[in-house]
């Protein structure tokens, strides 16, 4: 598998491509960051994101896209800069029929390093770590677009399982209401048809025609 990670940001966006499957060694295809001049006006500046991230796409081919989930921050002016970068992301993937694949910071950071709680260095610490990097990726940016990246392809076969699952048991829920429906559909049925009046004689059968034969004449 193949994972483009995207940590989306306006001056800044990380890009890391990592290859491998879980349970083996990973490696790094490319790690790079998008950026923007702060000065520039918001419409083109997710021009500019839009045009690397395709170059990312065209050179690599990922399998998937791997963005960060935007969540709330007290800076709604960051969150929005963010947000923006996030669905320019994720409109790159989808008009080249790519899967995208949204994680928290604190799934990300629990991935690679077993705690939600840490910090940018030790994710980047591990990253370099698992990737077997002679050093960590800079700036931080792109360090946790590879973290996404690996979070990803591990967490993969524990959704695509969950993902079943949540299918399997969705058929057989709506097995159960079809047939709780067959059945009450039968009853009212059967509670539709007339009885038959009390004290009515039933019905007589015809008679049945008999044939004489002549007795035979001596």
């Amino acid at each position: 598998m193949r994972v483009l990670g995207v940590d989306p940001g306006l001056t800044r966006c990380g890009i890391g491509v990592v290859e491998g499957t879980a349970g083996r060694p990973l490696r790094m295809g490319g790690v790079g960051v998008v950026r923007t001049p702060a000065d520039a006006d918001v419409p083109d500046r997710l021009v500019l994101v839009e045009r690397g991230i395709e170059e990312w796409l065209e050179e690599h081919r990922p399998d998937v896209v791997a963005v960060e989930r935007v969540f709330s921050q007290h800076n709604v002016r960051t969150v929005m800069g963010t947000a923006q970068a996030s669905a320019v992301a994720m409109l790159c993937a989808a008009r080249r029929g790519l899967p995208v694949a949204l994680h928290t910071p604190s799934e990300v950071k629990a991935a690679v390093t077993g705690t939600g709680r840490a910090d940018k260095t030790q994710v980047g610490a591990m990253v370099t770590r698992l990737l077997r990097l002679d050093a960590p990726p800079r700036p931080a940016d792109a360090a946790d677009a590879l973290a996404l990246a690996i979070c990803h392809i591990w967490r993969a076969p524990a959704q695509d399982r969950l993902q079943q699952a949540r299918l399997q048991q969705a058929r057989q829920q709506l097995h159960r209401r079809r047939a709780h429906t067959a059945r009450a559909a039968s009853a009212a049925s059967a509670e539709a048809e007339p009885a038959p009046a009390r004290g009515a004689a039933p019905l007589a059968s015809p008679a049945r025609r008999t044939q004489r034969t002549p007795k035979d004449s001596r």
